[in-house]
């Protein structure tokens, strides 16, 4: 039997266990296993697990003709390893066929599979000498293999509702490894990246945000100190946008690269971080933990809150579907169903009401979500301004001016993102418009009573 190397074996556990749903494939890459290997097993295993996932349904296309019954049903102990293997003859350049092959076969063995090997091994072999391809359908976007890679009514809502050119960029971006942005706490950190030869470029959007092209940054100290975190900078965008006041409500904290921001903006303020989940309130305290006597931390579910006209900015970044980070999170693209969308707007909703019971007149709500889908975007606010009569739209073109005013926002960067103001005053970024993940961002001011 071929050996495994250590990056295919790490990575098919991982892919094993989102596969069973057991777990997210970014948090099981940040985990001990994938961390204990080296730095280029390391990046094969992410370039393994992330590109099985984003390809996952493209990869199945070529595969199940190939199989003696298209249509059988294989157990992923052979499922796994037959992606793996089809991504790294299909997709990678740098793979010789005989390691995918081989080590695909292995896999499977070693899952106690022996029979299923032998199909492995022929699927494999046929892939790798060229077999005939699945013709594309008649289907809208259909002979370009990145929308294939999605299912087909996320497609064809994206298309729908942003066009067809723009749905094609949002599933290309989604295919593509995400860039890693960063926020510099101070100049001082960005020295020592520069000294520990990190490459920085600017960010697209903030001043204060960095783009990493080559280097480790979680390797340096001020990575460890918390000087310089790694941070979205559509993410740090939000926090941006929700800016200053006394007293600040962060409605769904975990896991705190915003709160961050909101304390670092307001260094003498009283912050509320609330978070439902005890285990994620528990790593957000440990991760604030500087900031202790600064932020009261509050476990509970932010659409029962009862404070009343209590805060000066409340930042709602509500659990969404995710829709907007699926190069980051490939594999909700396959968990996700479009009925799930009404469920998760339920609990927005009950969020975004407690938001603006919340915050005091003259106060402002911001409400954002990394989705793309109206059921959890504007039709969640708009729902909200059906039953609260003192709430009422921002439009986002003022919050814009004045962060560029403030030195926050890139001055280029100020008009390119008016361009992305809905004609409700909301802020939507498309995957692919900027080096950003997908947000929808809805500031929402209350009227005195």
């Amino acid at each position: 039997m071929a050996a495994v190397s250590p990056a295919r074996a790490a990575a098919f556990q991982i892919l094993m266990a989102v596969e069973r749903g057991k777990a997210h494939s970014d948090e099981l890459l940040r985990g001990k296993n994938v961390s204990a290997l080296s730095e280029a097993d390391r990046h094969l295993a992410t370039a393994l697990v992330l590109g099985s996932l984003r390809w996952q349904i493209w990869l199945d296309a070529q595969i199940d003709p190939l199989l003696k019954r298209p249509n059988a049903k294989l157990d992923p102990e052979a499922r796994v390893p037959l992606r793996m293997g089809a991504y790294q003859l299909l997709k990678m350049d740098r793979i010789p066929a005989h390691a995918a092959i081989d080590e695909s076969v292995a896999l499977t063995k070693q899952a106690g599979h022996q029979f299923a090997a032998r199909m492995v091994n022929a699927v494999l072999r046929k892939l790798s000498g060229g077999a005939p391809r699945p013709e594309p359908s008649d289907e809208p976007l259909a002979g370009d293999a990145a929308t294939e890679a999605y299912p087909r009514w996320m497609v064809e809502r994206w298309v729908r509702f942003y066009g067809e050119d723009a749905a094609q960029t949002i599933c290309r971006h989604g295919q593509s490894q995400p860039i890693t942005a960063i926020r510099v706490i101070d100049s001082g950190a960005e020295a020592e990246l520069v000294t520990a030869d990190i490459e920085l470029t600017p960010g697209s959007l903030l001043e204060g945000a960095r783009i990493v092209t080559s280097g480790d940054v979680t390797a340096i100290a001020a990575f460890r100190e918390g000087r310089v975190r790694l941070q979205d900078e559509g993410s740090q965008l939000v926090a941006e946008i929700a800016g200053r006041g006394d007293a600040i409500l962060d409605c769904c904290a975990a896991p705190g690269g915003k709160t961050l921001i909101l304390a670092e903006r307001n260094p003498t303020t009283h912050l509320v971080a609330c978070e439902v989940s005890a285990e994620r309130l528990a790593q957000l305290q440990e991760r604030l933990a500087l900031l202790d006597e600064r932020v009261e931390f509050r476990h509970g579910d932010a659409g029962a809150l009862r404070d009343s006209d209590a805060f000066d900015v409340v930042l709602a970044d509500v659990p969404c579907s995710g829709t907007g980070t699926l190069g980051r999170n490939p594999e909700i693209r396959h968990r996700l169903r479009e009925e799930d969308l009404a469920r998760q707007a339920e609990r927005q909703e009950a969020i975004l009401r407690a938001a603006i019971r919340a915050v005091r007149p003259g106060g402002r709500v911001v409400y954002s979500t990394c989705s793309l889908e109206p059921e959890e975007n504007e039709q969640v606010v708009a729902k909200l301004l059906a039953g609260a009569p003192d709430a009422q739209v921002i439009p986002m073109q003022e919050r814009i001016a004045e962060l560029a005013s403030e030195g926050i926002l890139k001055p280029e960067s100020a008009e390119s993102l008016r361009n992305c103001v809905t004609s409700e005053g909301y802020l939507r970024l498309l995957p692919g418009k900027f080096q950003t993940d997908g947000f929808f961002i809805a500031m929402l001011g209350k009227r005195s009573h």
